[in-house]
């Protein structure tokens, strides 16, 4: 199936303005990832199918588009510094500045599978070890795919998947499953995370400031214009002395927002 210049530039235009994902450069990604499922669901041309899109009043085919053409990569253990620099660094400072409230505000802004958020609830679990019942440390996790959404709330990873986890982890944060093949998050890391839904270009009306938010690997999809205001409105939404972890080939215009930075990829407020 051909995808015309006219069809491409839609489809870019569309995810761009929705969702401030740019695809510009990137037709060959776009009708590869696009055909087989355009071809299969009898559509006769990307036009057609963009018209089924923008009519589908469930919503139900936006989700697919938007899960087909954002790619979900994420792996326990990913860049494991930042864990590790949270642990050494982060936890026990705000531990002792939050000593009186015990309460830490936390996002992962682009949960994807929810590795990252599990990780980060494990790890916080164990710093706070038999103090942690008396913390509020619950983190929001979300993400722009629903279907992406719906395997991280899941919680259900291979032996493979998890072959880069502590043992100690392992052991005690997952129960595994009767096909012997896979794992399942157990239910006490499960209630540490709130899974929700989220478009990074909307207004950003949350309740509370953060105190960290981990947003890595998702300004890729972005041009520089769109990326100055996520940062502006991220800068906005953490508490002073908040720390933000973007991904390690990502970068901030610092001089949009006065954001310090501890090392590539890890900044203060």
């Amino acid at each position: 199936m051909q995808m015309t210049e006219e069809e491409f530039a839609r489809i870019y235009i569309y995810l761009k303005r929705r969702y401030g994902i740019d695809m510009s450069h990137k037709k060959e990604i776009v009708k590869g990832r696009l055909e087989n499922f355009v071809t299969n669901g009898g559509w006769d041309s990307f036009s057609a199918f963009m018209d089924a899109v923008q009519t589908d009043v469930t919503g139900q085919l936006e989700k697919r588009l938007l899960g087909m053409l954002t790619t979900n990569h994420t792996f326990f253990m990913r860049e494991f510094e930042h864990f590790d620099f949270l642990q050494r660094v982060v936890l026990p400072e705000l531990a002792k500045r939050e000593a009186k409230s015990k309460d830490l505000g936390i996002w992962c802004g682009a949960a994807s599978s929810g590795e990252e958020p599990y990780m980060l609830a494990m790890l916080i679990k164990d710093y706070f070890g038999l103090d942690h019942p008396n913390w509020d440390t619950k983190i929001l996790a979300t993400d722009v795919s629903p279907e992406i959404l719906e395997r991280a709330v899941k919680g259900v990873y291979s032996a493979e998947q998890l072959s880069n986890v502590p043992p100690k982890w392992r052991r005690h944060y997952f129960k595994a499953l009767p096909d012997g093949q896979n794992y399942m998050v157990s239910d006490e890391i499960k209630r540490e995370i709130y899974f929700r839904k989220f478009n990074l270009m909307d207004p950003f009306l949350f309740k509370r400031k953060f105190h960290i938010i981990f947003l890595r690997n998702v300004m890729i999809y972005f041009d520089a214009k769109t990326k100055q205001e996520l940062i502006r409105k991220v800068y906005n939404s953490m508490e002073p002395g908040g720390y933000l972890f973007i991904g390690r080939t990502e970068t901030i215009d610092r001089t949009v927002v006065p954001l310090h930075m501890i090392q590539p990829s890890i900044f203060r407020k």
